[in-house]
């Protein structure tokens, strides 16, 4: 994995600051990296809930876990982020990822929503514990990235700073509507 991808400045910002036996939630599973990631962070004695909507996910993911001999660290859960707390409890999760829009290789109308994102966001970070961290991945672009990625960055800029720091990331030189990284800290 190259440097300069998002997804290795997140694990790298995860990686900081995550404990081995950690209590860990991959809101958006995707094709299932973050997911074996967190895994692999949690170790044997930590656990990893990880969401999607398509089963498609859930089939690629488990498929990659059980190559990596990781699949009874992880609960994978067919269904959207923004009912991670029907699975999860208050005050519960040392870290929380999200990549926003669509399953790469997938269907580009199967997209996050700002709604839902939105939702599943303040839902999340009240999972989360003191001391957590929450890291946000926004693609935007199609027909509604620029829309989500505009109101995510609403509502991540209006959370109190005394209970939250925000840290907003951006590829400055790139063209073609990079992706940004965003990590939220629970105080």
């Amino acid at each position: 994995m190259k440097q300069s991808q998002i997804t290795y400045w997140c694990h790298e910002i995860i990686r900081s600051q995550a404990e081995e036996g950690g209590y860990y939630i991959d809101a958006t599973m995707g094709k299932g990296n973050d997911t074996l990631f967190l895994c692999e962070l949690a170790g044997e004695k930590g656990k990893v809930l990880a969401f999607d909507i398509q089963q498609e996910a859930l089939d690629v993911t488990k498929e990659l876990l059980k190559t990596h001999g990781k699949e009874m660290q992880a609960e994978l859960i067919l269904d959207g982020h923004e009912h991670m707390d029907r699975y999860a409890g208050k005050e519960s999760a040392d870290v929380i990822c999200f990549n926003f829009g669509y399953l790469p290789g997938g269907d580009h109308n199967l997209a996050t929503t700002y709604r839902t994102s939105i939702e599943a966001i303040g839902k999340g970070l009240g999972i989360l514990k003191h001391g957590g961290m929450m890291s946000l991945c926004i693609y935007s672009g199609g027909d509604t990235g620029f829309e989500e990625k505009e109101k995510i960055l609403q509502y991540v800029k209006a959370l109190p700073g005394k209970e939250y720091t925000v840290i907003v990331n951006e590829y400055y030189n790139r063209k073609n509507c990079p992706p940004m990284p965003v990590f939220i800290f629970k105080e």
